[in-house]
């Protein structure tokens, strides 16, 4: 059984009303992945890697060396931010910690990425829904999204640990369809990883590429078999209103 995210003091997420009979293509709900897609993360995550470091009596790393290593996940910042292997006996002590200077600083710096605010809006307003699908686990997502100021406006927010199998596995996402009331065709899956596009796809999703996250380093994301990339937020309004024209003219 699939587990929610239970955002405490929030309103009911609002959903679209589902659609008799067999369902339309046309969009009812975009879902982003969180880190390097909704948000920008990197500043807070950086942090709590570099503080880690210098309590291991290591140089800290610069940002560009840091982006690429989010989209793989904390325990890969962990292992190649500190050169050392997850076998190691010392490993888990040292993620650990990461963890909870992270927890200790979740939002200091971190804010939606520029022309994200007027994507929302924009969804908003054409009376379509969004969601959030990330893998970061729940204890970090829940008051993230909180201090974003987006839990009273999201239609779902499911957690790396919401569902038994995390991206690439399709539940995730299948689960998003379900609290947000539409069916997978319905949906627009955006995010800065080849495990994204994977999920997305296996659920049977659109796919759309955030250029502008922390696309990992010798990836080639016109490679990742979306349907399509973008290079700032702001793109997504003029793609999502190509989407749904296109599909008026086919009703």
């Amino acid at each position: 059984m699939f587990k929610s995210t239970t955002l405490p003091g929030c309103a009911r997420p609002r959903t679209v009303p589902k659609t008799r009979g067999t369902p339309s293509d046309a969009l009812r709900t975009v879902l982003f992945d969180l880190d390097g897609t909704l948000a920008d993360t990197a500043p807070d995550l950086a942090y709590a890697l570099n503080q880690v470091l210098a309590e291991q009596g290591q140089d800290g790393l610069p940002m560009e060396r840091v982006r690429p290593l989010i989209s793989l996940g904390g325990r890969a910042m962990v292992e190649l931010g500190c050169g050392l292997p997850r076998e190691a006996p010392s490993f888990e002590a040292l993620y650990l910690r990461f963890l909870s200077l992270y927890q200790e600083n979740l939002a200091t710096r971190t804010e939606l990425f520029p022309e994200m605010e007027a994507v929302l809006a924009h969804i908003e307003a054409e009376h379509m829904n969004w969601g959030i699908v990330t893998n970061k686990v729940a204890f970090l997502t829940v008051p993230l999204v909180q201090a974003l100021g987006l839990a009273d406006r999201a239609a779902c927010v499911i957690s790396g640990d919401s569902t038994p199998r995390p991206k690439p596995h399709p539940d995730p996402l299948l689960l998003a369809c379900e609290q947000t009331g539409s069916h997978p065709r319905q949906c627009l899956y955006v995010g800065d990883a080849p495990r994204d596009i994977v999920a997305g796809r296996r659920a049977g999703m659109r796919t759309l590429v955030a250029l502008f996250g922390y696309i990992p380093t010798g990836e080639d994301p016109l490679q990742w078999g979306a349907d399509g990339a973008i290079t700032t937020p702001i793109e997504l309004i003029r793609w999502l209103d190509a989407a749904r024209a296109s599909s008026t003219q086919h009703r």
